[in-house]
């Protein structure tokens, strides 16, 4: 084939004229028709290509999929089927072999298939996606007649209702790799729950079901209101407008929006920050805005669908009271104005899901009529008693509180009933932990306490399930939930903001004054246990008697530890680890002990300290007195630090050796089961910890705890804990080894530190830096002092900051390394010189917030 123009002023040409479709796109108004213009732009040019290309009569080039929809976004394949006839002559299979190539030099992105008819059935009778694509077609160019028949085939071959079922599985599938939450924080635009893809499905099922192809025939056949339609155009043209925003701005297919391209598409659409929101967050809640409608109306479809394909053959009404049927599976209104005439059965519907189990679904009639009467939702309704004791039944139900809570949340009931809610919904978090949304985040939280309270996840977590299980009340821990995080956004303390809100809403509820103030109580210190388990020594008697007067009994430790967990589980899968998990319930067990007359002082629970690790220690057959030497070059301070089962571990490995001038290097598989407990024993060297944490970062190994103590005789003995990143039970033996090593060689030489690590940001910290921040104060017994650092994690952080302290002279005696997400929050117990003068003082402060910068 021949074409008229060179290739190189063809492709030119097709590249100027598809930019300047775009050109300066920043109008969602105008997403729609870029994508329609776009869409006749390459129309146009494919059919000039094919005219050229002087194929035989029967052969046809039509645009299936995406493209045959009629929409091209900007670095979306141009998808293609090649129709011909049977026995095609070779030469006709040349010159579509030239056409293809054609395309790909013109550097358009195609997606093609060659097939016959017959071919083209096949393929679609086997795989559903092709079946799919086969739907939605264009003729660009070639046989009508050929097209016709193709067109006629493929739905003389569909099976509605097969394919209704398949496509709804795919759904199923589709939503589950997102957790079924439209509210991520990087969400997918296309894939996600809520979006474009959930539309195009309805748009499939409405072709199948001969119901048209676009929202004006689903609003003529009836399965639409007005409003329905003018919100779902409205929320794909909002869709849209992303994907179309996206491509430009990564110049790729481009789909999720994530944090490195949030600012620039807010900046493209004329978002500007604000004292209360950034442009981003600004953005982002339109996105959110435009999914929830799509997640609640597109059930409405669905289920017209099924009614359309399977016919109005339903079970006859099962009456549950005067306002409620049940028809199969399905909780359907008795009458259409039931919401209208009595507002309260707006929460009865969610009651009646919970006490009916087998009740799956929301009929389709009633989700519209639901829908339509949420303005009921207003002051009078929240204060009628009715409704009070018609939501505080469904908190305290059994079952189904975590589903119906979160259908309550998608049809925009929950964030009514609860204004403080409806403030944080779609609420964007840039704490650099979360994944989700605060309202998503919250639910979260809730399922997980749920979890607790289900026989078939005991396996998960059984110490917090055996804790629930036993809890008297255990609305209290949900509503806790409920309010923890309620307060965020609005500036100022949000535990305070939100206690305030929790303890207005129970009294409120009718809830005693002892429930009252858990909840408020709950809200108010959610954060608490958390930061004494990862910032504070949990074995140290002084910190576990401190945090035991805090709770003051035992239901509001269990009640704080319940919640902590489930917390500390709802804001991403990296943040929580099993590390996490044995600070937390050593924490809660020792504390548990002291409230229940376990208390005692430091010398008792030293001593009985010592006798647990002497036990341990003989039964490694260690002789009675093999302790001896060594226990007396250490003093209070480090059975204070250790548990038992460190200090019998360390009297084994250094039995007989304690004294020698010589590297002990020893790890282990850590009691948590994830990660490795190192020790190191040496005589003490300058800059030992930088030189130890240099060594783990390089080897890609993080630490998340760190107790450092010198003996009476001038020794090195310092533990660590590392997390091995994917690392295998089986691989520990390997691993074990070549810690034990390695290390011991680097710290033999005692060279000069090597050059701190520089690696790159990552997104997260790229597009939102998070200013750092440290304090340095006295401990409680004026003998140490406390530095707690707060910085965007980042390659070698943590040797650049010993590297700092000894430059300044600063002895570091404890380290707690917490990295939430790509937050590090850690924690140093200190001393020196330095930190008694105040002018010394400033410089090691300043040259932390420089080495912690970003």
């Amino acid at each position: 084939m021949n074409a008229p123009f060179p290739i190189a002023d063809l492709r030119r040409q097709l590249q100027a004229a598809r930019a300047a479709v775009h050109h300066d796109y920043h109008d969602p108004e105008h997403a729609l028709p870029l994508l329609e213009q776009e869409a006749r732009l390459v129309d146009d040019f494919l059919a000039q290509r094919w005219q050229e290309l002087d194929m035989e009569a029967g052969a046809a080039l039509v645009a299936v999929g995406g493209y045959g929809r009629g929409q091209l976004f900007p670095c979306s394949d141009i998808d293609l089927l090649l129709l011909l006839p049977e026995g095609a002559a070779q030469t006709t299979l040349d010159k579509v072999e030239s056409f293809i190539g054609l395309l790909w030099d013109l550097g358009l992105e195609v997606g093609h298939s060659v097939r016959t008819l017959a071919e083209c059935l096949e393929e679609a009778g086997r795989d559903i996606t092709v079946q799919t694509t086969l739907l939605e077609t264009r003729l660009l160019a070639g046989s009508e007649l050929a097209y016709a028949e193709l067109v006629e085939a493929v739905f003389k071959q569909l099976d509605p209702r097969s394919f209704f079922e398949a496509k709804l599985l795919e759904q199923q599938q589709r939503h589950d790799r997102y957790q079924g939450s439209v509210n991520k924080l990087e969400p997918n635009v296309k894939e996600a729950p809520g979006g474009l893809r959930d539309l195009h499905l309805v748009l499939w099922l409405a072709r199948a079901c001969h119901l048209g192809q676009d929202w004006n025939s689903l609003h003529k056949a009836g399965l639409l209101t007005g409003q329905e339609m003018r919100k779902l155009k409205r929320a794909e043209q909002m869709l849209c407008s992303f994907r179309i925003a996206l491509h430009l701005s990564a110049g790729r297919r481009e789909d999720r929006i994530l944090f490195d391209f949030q600012n620039t598409l807010a900046k493209r659409f004329g978002y500007e920050d604000t004292e209360a929101n950034r442009a981003s967050e600004q953005l982002m809640a339109v996105y959110y805005l435009s999914a929830r409608i799509v997640a609640q109306l597109q059930p409405l479809l669905i289920q017209a669908f099924r009614k359309q394909l399977y016919g109005d053959t339903q079970l006859e009404p099962r009456v549950l009271n005067e306002r409620f049927v049940a028809r199969g599976a399905l909780l359907q209104i008795a009458h259409p104005e039931v919401y209208e005439q009595q507002p309260s059965a707006i929460l009865e519907t969610f009651l009646l899901l919970q006490q009916h189990p087998e009740l799956t679904a929301i009929g389709a009639s009633t989700l519209r009529a639901m829908w339509h009467a949420r303005p009921h939702i207003n002051a009078a309704f929240r204060r009628d008693p009715v409704n009070k004791a018609l939501f505080m039944q469904i908190v305290r139900q059994p079952f189904g509180t975590t589903r119906v809570m979160r259908r309550m949340n998608q049809y925009g009931v929950l964030g009514r009933y609860i204004p403080a809610f409806g403030k944080i919904v779609g609420r964007m978090q840039h704490d650099l932990f979360h994944v989700y949304t605060v309202d998503e985040h919250i639910l979260m939280v809730l399922r997980n306490l749920r979890r607790f309270a289900t026989p078939a996840f005991n396996h998960e977590y059984p110490v917090c399930s055996q804790l629930i299980e036993a809890f008297e009340r255990p609305e209290v821990l949900y509503l806790g939930a409920l309010f923890h995080d309620i307060g965020k956004g609005r500036g100022g303390d949000h535990s305070q903001l939100g206690k305030v809100d929790a303890r207005e809403f129970c009294e409120g509820h009718g809830l005693d004054e002892a429930d009252t103030e858990m909840v408020a109580w709950l809200v108010e210190q959610h954060l608490t246990m958390s930061s004494v388990a990862q910032k504070q020594d949990v074995y140290d008697p002084d910190t576990v008697a401190s945090f035991a007067q805090l709770v003051g009994d035992e239901r509001h430790l269990i009640a704080l530890y319940l919640l902590t967990v489930a917390d500390i589980r709802g804001t991403s899968p990296k943040v929580w680890n099993a590390w996490k998990s044995k600070l937390l319930e050593d924490l809660f067990r020792a504390t548990r002990r002291y409230l229940n007359g376990g208390a005692q002082n430091t010398s008792d629970a030293l001593d009985e300290r010592r006798e647990e690790a002497l036990r341990l220690m003989r039964l490694h057959g260690l002789r009675d007195d093999a302790h001896q030497p060594l226990w007396k070059t250490l003093d209070a301070v480090y059975f204070l630090r250790h548990d038992a089962s460190e200090i019998a571990w360390h009297g084994r490995i250094l039995w007989g050796r304690f004294d020698k001038d010589e590297v002990v290097v020893r790890a282990r598989p850590s009691e948590s089961e994830e990660g490795l407990q190192v020790l190191v024993y040496c005589p003490d060297q300058p800059e030992l910890f930088a030189r130890i944490c240099a060594f783990f970062e390089r080897a890609g190994y993080s630490i998340f705890d760190a107790k450092i103590y010198t003996t009476l005789k001038g020794y090195a003995l310092d533990s660590f804990y590392v997390d091995i990143a994917d690392g295998r039970e089986a691989e520990y033996r390997d691993l074990i080894g070549y810690i034990e090593f390695e290390l011991a060689q680097l710290l033999k030489q005692a060279g000069p530190l090597p050059a701190p690590l520089s690696g790159r940001l990552s997104r997260a910290l790229k597009h939102f830096p998070l200013p750092p921040q440290l304090l340095i104060r006295e401990d409680d017994k004026q003998k140490l002092h406390i530095l707690s650092l707060v910085a965007g994690d980042r390659p070698g952080l943590l040797s650049r900051i010993a590297r700092v302290l000894s430059a300044h002279g600063v002895e570091i005696h404890s380290a707690k390394i917490m990295t939430l997400g790509e937050r590090a929050e850690d924690t140093f117990t200190i001393s020196g010189p330095a930190l008694a003068d105040p002018k010394s003082m400033v410089r090691l402060e300043a040259d932390l917030l420089e080495t912690m910068r970003i």
